[in-house]
This record gives C-alpha cells, sequence and structure tokens, in this order.
C-alpha cells in the first residue's frame, strides 16, 4: 500500500480504533470553528499516547501552569496512561484534531452520580478559535447522557480565556475563590439562554466559513490549462472576463504563463496563501491536489472536477476519501461535480462557473445542486432582467450546502431574496430551524418536488426517508419558506418579492382594460384564497393614459386594499409606454404591491423602474394573470407569517426524562433489536411524560369479562383487539355502553359468535368514554428527518382520504395549533354542526408532550396515541403502542457537527 493511501485511511483507521475501546463513535463529529476552518471532535484512545505527549511539549510554560497548577514540562508514562485510559463512562476525554494532530484535550471525571469536574487543554497555536467551547459543549451533551447535570471545575484566577468560555456558555455559572482558585460550577442542563448561544456560535463561525469562500483574496486554478476548450481555460477566462479584483494564480505543471498571467508548477509555489483553489483536474488525481491544498494552507476548495458519486461505485468511495482528506485538513469544500459560485460584489466581482455569460448584480441570492440546473437557474434570471448578488451549486454536496448559503444570507446586507432548487436535502431539521431564522428577515424561494430517495440526483449523500411528501411540505410551511414547483414560479415570486413591498393582507383589487382579464383574475385571487375587495374594474380598451392612472390610483386609497393586480392588453388609442408611465408613477406613491400583466411582457424591465425612498423598484410583469397571482398568493402568505407570533417552544411541566430513560434503557437492554412494548409497558412509560392511558384489561372468556367491567367500574365497552377488524368502518368489533354484568354477556356472546369464525374473538374491556370526536396523534423517528409529530381524526380521514397533518419537533405552542388546524376535518373539533366543542388546550398539551417525548428520546421508533377521545371536558388516551429501537444518530444533534 502506497504512503498517500494510508494517509487518507486515518479517519477510518481511527474509528476503528475507537471502537475497539469501546467509544461511542456518535461522539465523532466535525465542527466548524470560529474562524471557518473545520476541525475534528472524537473520543481519546490509547493509541494517542504519543499524540498527547507531543500537544504537551508544544505548550507555553504559562499554559501548562494554567492546566496543571505546576510547571510540568513533561507528563510521565503514568499521566499519559491515566489521560488516554478512560472508561467513556465515569471519566470520558475528547480531542479535538487537525490533519490528526491534536489541538485541543477536553475531559470529564465523576465525582459523584450527578456531578463531575471537567478540565480543557487548548493549544497555543489554535488560541481564539472557539476549540474550548465546542469541547465544552460536546462534554455537556455526552455527559447528560450519562445523568450527570452538573460541572464544576477549578481554574486560577489570571485563567481568564477558560472563565470567559464558562461564563460566556450561556449557563448560570456560581464561583467562589478559596486558596488562590477559583472553583465554577453549573448546571448543564440546556436552557434557552445556553441553546441560544450555542446556535448563535454554529451560524457565526458558519457564516464566516461561506465568506472565505465567497470573498477570497487570492484564487489558484489547479488544472488551469493553454487548451482554450479545456474546462479549466474556460474557467480561468470567465474569471477574467468578470473583473476578478483578487489575485489569480494558475498552476500548471510546465507552463510559464497562462493567458497572460504568470503560473506556478505546485499551489506550494504561490508566493501568498490562497483562499480558495478551484480544482478541474481528473477525479482520480484530485486527492493528491487536496492534500496537497491542505499542506499549503489552502483555507478553501471549490471542486468542479466530475467523476465522483455520480459516476458510480468507484465514484462514491473516492469522494468518500476526498471528503475525509478536505475534513482532516481543515477545509470546506464546494462540490464535487459543482458548476461553479459566483459574488458580484464590486470588492470581488467573481465568476467560478462554467457560464459566460451572467446575470447582472442585483440582490437574489440563488443557490442550485447540479450543474444543469445552474445554467437554467442562470438563464432565467437574466432573461427576467433580475440581478444575483451570489450564487452558488453545491454539485454532490459534500460538503457546503444550501444550509451553510442560509446561514451567510442571514446577515448578508445585499442580498434581499433568496432562491433554492432542492434535489435532495441531508438535513432538514437544520435546514428547518436555519430556514426559519433566514424567513424571518428575508423572503425564501425554494424550488422542490420533495425529498425522497427517489429524488436524490447521483452522488447526492443522503438518507431513505420514510415520511410522506405531507411532511417535507409541512416543514417548509413550519419554517416560513415560500415553496414553488419550478424555476419559473421561482422568478415569478423573486421578482415581486425584490420590487415591491410585503403585502399587509390578502385583500386584493383588480384593475384592468378588459372584462376577460378582468374575471380571470378575479377567479384566480378566489381560487388562491385571496379577497378581492376591490373590483374588478374594467376600463374601455380605448381608455386614456389619465384614466388608467384615475382607476389605479383609487384602488390603491382604497383602505381595504392591501395589493393591486394591473392587467392589460394593449390599449387601442394610448400608447403603450403612457400606460406603463401611469402605472409606475401610481405605484411609486403607495406602500402596497403591484403585479401587473402586459400581454407581451414578462420579468422587470427599465419600461416599468421608478424609484421610491431612494431605492430602485420596478412593477414585475407577468404574461397571464394567473401566474402574478399565484406569486402573490405566495408572498401574501409569507408576509403573514412573517406577522405572526412565532409563539413559545413548548415546555409541558410534570416530566420525568430521567425515568423514561431509564425505562426505555430497561428495555433495549432485554431486547437490543428493540420491540413493541406491552400495553403496561407503554402505559408507564407514556406516564413519565404525564401521559395517562385509560387502562383496558385483556380478557379470555365472558367471566373474566365481567370481572374487569366490575373492577373498572361501568359503563364499559368491549372491544376485539384483532387487526382483522379493528379498522373497520363502524363499530365491528365493538359493543359500548355497557351498563351491567348481563350487558357484558350479551355483548361478549354476540361479539364471538360474529367473529370467532374470523379468528378475531380476543378481547378488552375498558371504561366507556363521554361522548367526543376520536383522533390520532402519533410521533415516529425518520432516518432523515429524526421527529416527526403526525394528528389526524380518526376513521375515513385518516384511513380513506389521508387526511393528516404533520410537524417536525420541537414545536412552538403555534405549531401545536397550526398542526390541529392543519387537517381538513378540523371543525369537528370546532362543535360541528351543533356538536360541543373539544376542550382545545387539553389536545394541545397532549400534543406538546408527545412532541418533547419524541424529541428526548431517539429510541421510540413510533408511538401511536389512538383512539384519543377529545371532548368538550378534556382529552382521553383510550389506547397507545409504543415500539422502541436502538437509537438512529441523528442529522442535527444536540451539539454542533457537521454532516
Amino acid at each position: 500500500m502506497e504512503g498517500g493511501e494510508l494517509s487518507d485511511d486515518t479517519g477510518a483507521m481511527e474509528r476503528v480504533s475507537a471502537q475497539s475501546t469501546g467509544a461511542p463513535v456518535e461522539w465523532e463529529a466535525d465542527v466548524v470553528l470560529r474562524d471557518g476552518t473545520v476541525a475534528h471532535v472524537r473520543p481519546i484512545t490509547p493509541d494517542d499516547a504519543e499524540g498527547v505527549r507531543h500537544f504537551h511539549s508544544l505548550q507555553s510554560a504559562e499554559s501548562i501552569y494554567l492546566r496543571f497548577f505546576a510547571p510540568l514540562r513533561e507528563l510521565s508514562d503514568r499521566d499519559i496512561h491515566r489521560f488516554t485510559h478512560v472508561d467513556h463512562h465515569d471519566r470520558v476525554a475528547l480531542v479535538a484534531t487537525l490533519d490528526s494532530e491534536i489541538i485541543g484535550i477536553g475531559r470529564y471525571d465523576r465525582i459523584d452520580p450527578t456531578s463531575a469536574e471537567v478540565a480543557f487543554n487548548i493549544s497555543d497555536h489554535f488560541q481564539g478559535k472557539g476549540i474550548g467551547s465546542v469541547m465544552l459543549e460536546h462534554l455537556a451533551a455526552i455527559a447528560q447522557e450519562m445523568g450527570i447535570n452538573r460541572f464544576v471545575a477549578e481554574v486560577l484566577p489570571q485563567n481568564r480565556k477558560m472563565l470567559t468560555v464558562f461564563k460566556e456558555a450561556g449557563y448560570e455559572v456560581t464561583h467562589h475563590i478559596e486558596d488562590g482558585v477559583v472553583e465554577v460550577s453549573f448546571d448543564i442542563s440546556p436552557t434557552e439562554q445556553s441553546k441560544a448561544v450555542q446556535l448563535s456560535r454554529e451560524h457565526r463561525a458558519e457564516a464566516r466559513s461561506m465568506h472565505t469562500i465567497l470573498f477570497p483574496e487570492r484564487v489558484a486554478i489547479i488544472g488551469a490549462s493553454r487548451r482554450e476548450e479545456s474546462i479549466g481555460a474556460l474557467v480561468m477566462r470567465n474569471i477574467l472576463a468578470a473583473g476578478y479584483q483578487g489575485e489569480l494564480y494558475p498552476i500548471h505543471r510546465v507552463a510559464d504563463s497562462i493567458q497572460g498571467l504568470r503560473a506556478y508548477p505546485t499551489i506550494h509555489d504561490v508566493p501568498e496563501p490562497v483562499d480558495l483553489a478551484i480544482v478541474v483536474v481528473p477525479a482520480a488525481q484530485a486527492i493528491d491536489v487536496v492534500k496537497d491544498c491542505g499542506k499549503a494552507g489552502v483555507k478553501a476548495l471549490l471542486v468542479l472536477s466530475a467523476g465522483f458519486a455520480e459516476a458510480g461505485e468507484e465514484g462514491v468511495r473516492l469522494q468518500e476519501k476526498l471528503r475525509r482528506r478536505v475534513r482532516r485538513a481543515g477545509m470546506r469544500i464546494v462540490g464535487p461535480n459543482s458548476f461553479g459560485l459566483i459574488n458580484n460584489d464590486p470588492t470581488v466581482r467573481l465568476n467560478a462557473t462554467l457560464a459566460s455569460v451572467i446575470p447582472e448584480s442585483g440582490r437574489l441570492g440563488l443557490f442550485a445542486q447540479s450543474g444543469a440546473l445552474g445554467v437554467a437557474v442562470l438563464a432565467s434570471a437574466a432573461r427576467r432582467g433580475l440581478g444575483i448578488s451570489v450564487f452558488a451549486s453545491a454539485g454532490n454536496r459534500v460538503d457546503v450546502s444550501g444550509n451553510d448559503l442560509m446561514q451567510y444570507w442571514i446577515d448578508d446586507q445585499e442580498t434581499d431574496t433568496v432562491g433554492l432548487y432542492l434535489e435532495s436535502m441531508g438535513n432538514p431539521r437544520k435546514f428547518s430551524r436555519i430556514a426559519r431564522a433566514l424567513a424571518a428577515v428575508k423572503p425564501v424561494v425554494v424550488v422542490s418536488s420533495g425529498v425522497s430517495s427517489f429524488a436524490a440526483p447521483p452522488g447526492h449523500r443522503t438518507r431513505v426517508t420514510n415520511v410522506p411528501p405531507q411532511a417535507f411540505r409541512a416543514l417548509l410551511r413550519q419554517a416560513g419558506v415560500i415553496r414553488v414547483e419550478n424555476v419559473h414560479q421561482l422568478f415569478d415570486v423573486a421578482q415581486l418579492t425584490l420590487h415591491q413591498p410585503l403585502p399587509k393582507g390578502d385583500r386584493v383589487a383588480i384593475v384592468g382594460n378588459s372584462d376577460a382579464l378582468g374575471a380571470l383574475s378575479a377567479s384566480a385571487c378566489l381560487s388562491w384564497g385571496l379577497k378581492v375587495t376591490h373590483g374588478p374594474v374594467s376600463l374601455q380598451p380605448q381608455a386614456s393614459a389619465e384614466e388608467f392612472a384615475a382607476a389605479l390610483d383609487a384602488a390603491f386609497a382604497d383602505p381595504e386594499v392591501d395589493s393591486v393586480v394591473a392587467a392589460f392588453i394593449p390599449p387601442l388609442v394610448t400608447p403603450d409606454e403612457d400606460v406603463h408611465e401611469a402605472v409606475r408613477n401610481i405605484v411609486a406613491d403607495y406602500e402596497k404591491p403591484c403585479v401587473a400583466t402586459f400581454l407581451g411582457m414578462r420579468g422587470v424591465g427599465d419600461g416599468l423602474s421608478y424609484e421610491q425612498g431612494g431605492v430602485r423598484r420596478s412593477v414585475p410583469a407577468y404574461s397571464m394573470p394567473e401566474d402574478g397571482i399565484r406569486a402573490l398568493n405566495a408572498v401574501t402568505r409569507y408576509a403573514l407569517w412573517r406577522q405572526r407570533d412565532r409563539g413559545t417552544q413548548v415546555a409541558p411541566v410534570g416530566i420525568d426524562r430521567l425515568r423514561a430513560e431509564s425505562l426505555i434503557e430497561g428495555h433495549l437492554a432485554a431486547s437490543p433489536e428493540g420491540r413493541a412494548l406491552t400495553r403496561e409497558e407503554a402505559r408507564e412509560l407514556l406516564s413519565a411524560y404525564g401521559i395517562r392511558v385509560w387502562p383496558a384489561v385483556e380478557v379470555s372468556g365472558v367471566d373474566a369479562a365481567v370481572a374487569a367491567a366490575t373492577e373498572l367500574t361501568f359503563p364499559v365497552i368491549l372491544k376485539s383487539t384483532s387487526p382483522v377488524v379493528r379498522h373497520q368502518p363502524g363499530l365491528v368489533g365493538v359493543r359500548g355502553d355497557l351498563v351491567d354484568a348481563e350487558a357484558v354477556r350479551d355483548a361478549h356472546s354476540s361479539l364471538t359468535q360474529r367473529l370467532g369464525p374470523l379468528g378475531a374473538d380476543r378481547f378488552v374491556v375498558q371504561r366507556m368514554a363521554v361522548p367526543g370526536v376520536s383522533c390520532v396523534i402519533r410521533a415516529s423517528e425518520d432516518p432523515l428527518f429524526g421527529p416527526v409529530v403526525s394528528f389526524s381524526v380518526a376513521g375515513p380521514p385518516t384511513e380513506l382520504l389521508g387526511d393528516v397533518a404533520h410537524r417536525i419537533p420541537p414545536l412552538t405552542d403555534v405549531d401545536v395549533t397550526d398542526l390541529i388546524d392543519g387537517v381538513k376535518a378540523a371543525p369537528l373539533l370546532s362543535g360541528h354542526r351543533g356538536a360541543a366543542p373539544v376542550h382545545r388546550a387539553a389536545l394541545a398539551d397532549l400534543i406538546a408532550r408527545l412532541s418533547v417525548l419524541a424529541d428526548d428520546h431517539p429510541e421510540l421508533s413510533s408511538v401511536e396515541l389512538n383512539p384519543v377521545n377529545a371532548w368538550t371536558g378534556g382529552v382521553d388516551v383510550l389506547g397507545a403502542e409504543v415500539v422502541v429501537r436502538p437509537a438512529l444518530v441523528r442529522k442535527d444533534p444536540g451539539r454542533r457537527r457537521m454532516t
């Protein structure tokens, strides 16, 4: 085996070593540091002995003293053994590595059942990158898994950096000084503040890493070529033609110059550190290129080369080797098989794509995954006259994804609207929370047909999902994302959000010069749920520009109008320009959006442009009214989402997490592969989260049924447990309102006679609930989405019509309300046809408890509460089924980690 091959497999060897020592592999994580570089966090192993010794030898005398309270210039063999041999339970140690070299060590040692002493040692050469914060975050998450809820530490007063790490973590820290040492202690249970700190740090780090990629001062093209038809030559021409403002270095083994620029034999020969290396060499050579870039200190890579996972099994192996090598070197990578990236900022002017003609500078940020779609997206933007700020193609998305770009766009002052073309999604939970943060400040428009293993293009790393497409659509709605079906609709929406204010409501005025267009516009509004409160006003085809202006002004001035639709055919007498001027002049006087249909026009252009408050705007034109009204409806729903109270995260009282965790661990210890819990086991587990399941007694004969009914107290219900009849319409296997022993005997006899031939004569007895609406509440753990909570009204709405609503935890109280209202059968809960309305607060509390249970315990493969009887006095959980399985590693765990 060649040395390079051995080096590339170091990450895999480290994982094998970790497994052999019993270290949980799921504790390993790649994390983005404060400066945008990447470090690897993993459990320490005995094989790290020499690495720890080397790490210690490079530390300054001051750092050694601050860590050990003594001038330990060398560590003894006994110390090294103690540091590297841990049990991964009472004693846990993590190391942060860069290119396999240890740059940070964090550990805790349990001192009693619920507390542990924590300590850190960060390399002098990597101070200020946030390594200590990352280690604390990961150790705290691991400690909680082990039943530890409090950390203590001893710190010298002069060790201000470590005191700051504790103070700024978001925990309630207490400290006092004894014998010249600061004794620190704090509860490590997640708080709103600590979670906010964690997410804020993740956001800043990932946004910073994207800034490095998008604003490179020095770019190298590895694979630059003197052959004009080559990809390397094309990319270089495009960069030069766009007027790139930084330093460009072509890399070529023998050429002295390429396209007028001095060429360098290798990346190591470049005189200055390179920020971004563009790789256009054959896939088989890419690994060696990455190695060289890592050694040369390159910060990020853009790999345009194809031939990786999209090319077959060998390409899959090559791509994984590429990913490991890049991560180990601490770099970020866009691609491979990327179409490239664009930054139109005048300080950069970078067109590192295969497209020679790109849209002008503007305020639309675009992300696409495949190259073919990148071409379509850029071409469509240019045709519409929409300028872009940033464009990126992730290619096979081995690292940088839409989530990373969204982190950057949250704070980017040059981008007002974001458009994403998603062919697959690697981390929906993270997408949801980042998209929600981005949508709170600017519109996010997503083109996606759904998320499934069938939709994922070759080369994309993703997991199989079992959730229905409705769950993905619900995730987007929950995050405030505008979902559209194709690229054309994306730009229909984008040209409206970029050039018009957001509507304040859903009331629409329609003004035009055609009865047919007016009627068509009104019908489209009604079909989308918009309210036509003004018009349709239809002028005569020969109307003057002044008449057009007067009609539009009346529509905009109407206080019952939030948006205006202007639909015109070419007038018979008035010149088109006069109509355009009338429209733009009136629109400029109001802070209300307008969509226009001028037959033959599409997009935004000078003919409909105007100045408003120092901002250059334009009335977006659509070829047909339906296109504009579809876009207006999408933007209106988004604007109403922006106006809504987001709610607060649900936090039901009376929850015993440790008890539930103990029960789950006990069941899995007895059944390592997992299993369905018995009725009583399910009741006990759910009770830890305040979910009370009504008892149901299995009976094997009529006498047992009578005895059970007497014990439960009358009236009771007798029902078959057989799946043969359980979901049959009507009351095939049920007898209710059994008020005495004789009624029970009659019901048992009747059901036995009827169901015996079907083998369905197995029964349970349960108290009779008061009349209400029967509901189904379910939580399931999906390999891709993590926990998914579903709600429906039982019976035909669920079983025949698929009328089920979904949400992704963690939920807010507003999410819970939307979940309940998200089914078409929701009116049944509000007193349909004179019935008493159900107790909504009790139903919401039950859903909240189940969502928290599912979010807390990934070992719960599925939990189904069925039926749940919702009535005016509360909710009764009459049945529950729980299945436990070994936990999947969630894509978005409670600590920072790259996917």
